[in-house]
């Protein structure tokens, strides 16, 4: 890290001038020396230096600091790859490596058979979302991945030293570039930004990571069970939700739906496309030498009656050559399915010039299975294991779809539009709204059971409802179109009654997705997943999952899914509702209900985790969280939104993808051991221990949040959210309702984001304090069972580290800087020393129970990055104040006010990129 500092402070002398380099290193020095004692003269001498800073000097001053920590994110993934790369060269297998995984697996009595059976059971997928979207430009993520690269090289200490200078070289050179390069948008992304955004991380390393993956599972598979290994199935896809997320975006739209999809497929196919020719210079293989299979000869000569012309020139060009044929016949079907779909993408009607093309997936699996079983059969198995084995690895991960795309909409879409279309056919007594529960379950699930035609025709309806039905009837379209698998999950926000799934499932009936055959069989073409946000919403599951698994219709269109039922939990908005402790508690129970529900049914439960990158919205280390979800209820699947700056951070570089990748399959492998060998369950006296630190700890937050007079003002004047809702970094409004300043409006993101720039992270750790002094009380032995609890249970030593680092990143010195911004002075200095007492009681306690000396000190590597990030985020977040307090001031002209306000978005922006959130 010292190398690229002096490389930054080269180009800030170079580039900014003199006074912008000696700006910054006042300031850096000045606040790691406050850091190390406070000096009030000296803190004071630092805030009047800030405040006298020319505007154009200052803009320069704060990027300088965004850089640095541009460059920090760079050196550390590139140590962390080293780390792992040493391990791997050394022959050790590294903390939760696949190898680590199964030997753990191995010695508790797993099976070869078992092990194998386990494996059938993974289903593991990330699903990419831009909610919230990342604050980094992907134009600094190319940058950042080059720069990696080089830092990568720079390593080896076998490197020439005349190659090591010019890479030197070269990297000042990226620095420059960095510099030169704008870090703040220009404009809010559109919803076909975020799209293609999202493509950037397949593009640049999951295509090349999945690959790695299974041949890393391969390896440790053989290195542990030897020749008893079992055979490796598809364990793992991707999702999205960029392009179908309707819920508070009304920027998503059918058509943007379609879009999204289409663009998947350009993308995938391209891949495809290149793999081919890769495959077409390596199978080289004459038929002089090898003779193929019959059953290859036989697809190939279908091939040619398809294609006769092209057949005529591959004979001449490729005689002796029978896979190369093959594979070039494998690009013209490819080809023509690219173009069928770009015709689609320009709202044409594909023509004859698309005919053969591969339909979907699995033709063109069956000609890469033929190619690897013919090659095997002539003795060159070895060849079939290579870059074949590659492709057809990534093909079935990726399909012709990418990534299944989940859509999502809040209930009340639903239920209006259900409302307003029986209001409109005329032929219901009470209208649909006044109805009971019972009285909405029946009517839909007899609808869907018998009725035919649901919609009126010629019927002109609201723009809301034609919204809904139309992204029905898109997915209908689409799953015709692309894949049958181009959808996951239709995902419905606020879930509060079984009525909300079934309307749900009434309007996809509208579309032709599901209903009854001539013969009485049921069919459906979509999985329907409740989501529970609230705490309320979450303490309801068991009611809401039983009222629908009684009903025997939805029993008949889960059954003709496979009995598979998908159940969402979201982490952000219960934690903002309750706060940490209860948040954390109600989402484990409820898992651990709906999986016990599941079972008394016959019906397999996957728990789709809404996590955010913060602690506060469900963020934390992957194998530790899921090894920390309740016993029994990770069954092979594993669903997990991947957000923010989480995706830079784990999927813009290949080497940490295959990394992150393989923590999340291995967690998922050790989580799923219940799948085969029976496991113990949670002990019930920690587990009423929790709950009573929960009650505890949601009354202690309620207090705050909803009883103490002038909160919410205090949390709109001492966080810079009014900047954050005009960061251009997603599509999403910051709250749900434009002018409702109520916390039940206020976007969690916006939430969470707003308290970690003002450096209280709040909703990660407020509540806990309280709660564990009131559980300990005076006594020893309470005290000790926590203890325990912590060596012994993972979910709450999960829960315990999770604290610790967002108690770390908290500042309560800096947080009082933002509390003096509070209008009402008098009642934000109480409402700050409520905070502020909260958070020494919980740091005291978290330590006492932990039995810990300092914070982090089981993590070092987090720890020293966490301190080596603040004293460089300490001067950006008094840039800030000065910054708020100008922006505040109403006697400013609008010129002056947007001036002030471009410098505002850049510290944001800089300090999330220094804690790596963005809520």
């Amino acid at each position: 890290m010292k190398t690229l500092g002096r490389m930054l402070g080269d180009v800030l002398k170079s580039q900014a001038g003199g006074q912008v380099f000696e700006a910054v290193e006042y300031l850096r020095k000045g606040y790691i020396q406050l850091r190390e004692e406070e000096n009030t003269a000296l803190r004071e001498q630092l805030a009047a230096f800030i405040k006298d800073l020319d505007p154009d000097i200052l803009t320069y001053v704060i990027r300088a600091f965004s850089a640095y920590f541009r460059l920090v994110n760079v050196a550390e993934e590139a140590h962390a790859h080293r780390l792992l790369y040493s391990a791997e060269q050394e022959g050790e297998a590294w903390e939760n490596s696949f190898e680590h995984v199964l030997t753990r697996l191995k010695d508790s009595g797993l099976t070869p058979e078992q092990c194998g059976e386990l494996l059938q059971h993974l289903d593991i997928s990330p699903v990419i979302t831009a909610h919230p979207t990342e604050a980094t430009r992907r134009t600094l993520l190319e940058g950042q991945r080059r720069m990696f690269l080089k830092v990568k090289t720079l390593d080896d200490n076998r490197l020439p030293p005349a190659e090591r200078e010019r890479l030197e070289r070269d990297l000042g050179v990226d620095i420059q570039i960095l510099w030169k390069t704008d870090e703040v948008r220009v404009r809010r992304p559109q919803v076909e930004d975020e799209i293609e955004n999202g493509l950037y991380y397949f593009r640049e390393s999951l295509f090349l990571a999945i690959p790695r993956i299974y041949r890393k599972l391969e390896q440790a598979l053989h290195a542990v069970y030897g020749d008893e290994a079992p055979e490796v199935p598809p364990i793992m896809r991707f999702g999205s939700w960029i392009g179908g997320d309707r819920d508070g975006n009304p920027y998503v739209a059918a058509e943007t739906t379609a879009w999204a999809l289409r663009t998947h497929k350009r993308e995938i196919l391209a891949c495809y496309n290149n793999r081919l020719e890769q495959l077409h210079h390596i199978l080289s293989h004459s038929d002089r030498f090898g003779r193929p299979s019959e059953e290859f000869y036989e697809r190939l000569e279908h091939d040619r009656r398809c294609f006769p012309e092209l057949a005529r020139h591959l004979q001449q060009r490729y005689f002796h050559e029978p896979y190369r044929q093959k594979l070039r016949f494998m690009r013209e079907r490819l080809t023509r399915a690219y173009n069928a779909n770009e015709a689609r993408l320009t709202g044409k009607i594909p023509g004859a010039e698309c005919d053969y093309a591969y339909v979907d997936e699995s033709e063109m699996l069956a000609d890469l299975h033929s190619i690897a079983d013919s090659l095997a059969s002539h003795g060159d198995r070895a060849v079939a294991e290579r870059e074949l084995k590659d492709l057809r690895r990534i093909l079935e991960t990726f399909g012709f779809y990418l990534a299944r795309l989940d859509v999502r909409e809040e209930s009340t879409r639903h239920t209006m539009a259900v409302s307003e279309i029986l209001a409109a056919r005329g032929d219901q007594g009470r209208p649909y709204e006044e109805l009971s529960e019972e009285e909405r379950v029946e009517l839909l699930t007899g609808e869907i059971a018998e009725e035919s035609e649901l919609v009126p025709q010629g019927v002109e309806f609201t723009p809301e409802t034609r919204g809904v039905l139309d992204v029905f009837r898109v997915m209908a379209d689409m799953r015709d179109e692309i894949s049958p698998q181009a959808f996951g999950s239709y995902i419905i926000s606020m879930t509060r009654s079984a009525s909300h799934v079934l309307e749900v499932l009434w309007l996809a009936k509208t579309a032709g997705l599901l209903g009854r055959r001539a013969d009485g069989t049921w069919y459906n073409g979509i999985s329907v997943a409740p989501l529970f946000e609230t705490i309320e919403d979450l303490e309801h599951i068991q009611k809401v999952m039983t009222g629908l698994l009684e009903s025997p219709v939805y029993r008949n269109l889960l059954a003709a899914m496979g009995d598979e039922q998908e159940v969402m939990i979201g982490y952000s908005d219960s934690c903002k509702d309750g706060g940490i402790v209860a948040s954390s508690w109600v989402l484990y129970q409820a898992q651990r209900q709906v999986t016990d529900l599941g079972r008394d049914y016959g019906v397999n439960v996957r728990i789709f985790h809404g996590r955010g990158g913060t602690v506060a919205r469900g963020g934390a280390p992957t194998h530790k969280a899921i090894r920390a979800q309740p016993p029994g209820t990770v069954r092979g699947g594993i669903k997990i939104t991947e957000q923010g700056e989480v995706l830079s951070s784990k999927y813009a570089n290949l080497e940490t993808a295959v990394y992150e990748l393989t923590v999340m399959a291995s967690g998922a492998m050790e989580a799923s051991r219940c799948t085969v060998q029976e496991i113990p369950g949670d002990r019930q006296d920690y587990l009423d221990a929790f709950a009573e630190l929960a009650d505890a700890g949601e009354r202690a937050y309620r207090d705050l949040t909803r009883s103490t007079d002038g909160f919410l003002d205090y949390f709109y004047e001492a966080t810079p959210l009014d900047g954050i809702s005009r960061l251009n970094i997603g599509s999403r409004p910051s709250h749900r309702a434009k002018g409702d300043r109520s916390l039940n409006s206020i976007r969690a993101i916006a939430w969470v984001f707003g308290w970690s720039q003002s450096r209280h992270t709040l909703p990660a750790w407020y509540g806990l304090g309280t709660a564990l002094e009131e559980f300990i009380g005076d006594s020893d032995e309470r005290l000790e069972m926590l203890q325990r609890m912590y060596k012994e249970w993972p979910f709450f030593n999960t829960f315990l580290s999770n604290i610790q680092m967002s108690l770390s990143k908290a500042n309560m010195a800096i947080a009082s800087q933002y509390a003096s911004l509070v209008l009402d002075e008098e009642r934000g200095q109480a409402i700050f020393d409520k905070i502020r007492s909260e958070y020494d009681r919980t740091r005291k306690l978290v330590l006492k129970v932990a039995q810990l000396n300092g914070l982090l000190e089981e993590t070092p590597m987090l720890a020293r990055s966490i301190q080596r990030r603040d004293p460089y985020i300490d001067p950006l977040n008094h840039i800030q104040l000065t910054l708020l307090r100008r922006y505040q001031d109403e006697s400013m002209s609008e010129e002056e006010s947007q001036r002030w306000l471009s410098l505002l978005l850049r510290t944001i922006n800089g300090i999330a990129t220094g804690q790596r959130n963005t809520g």
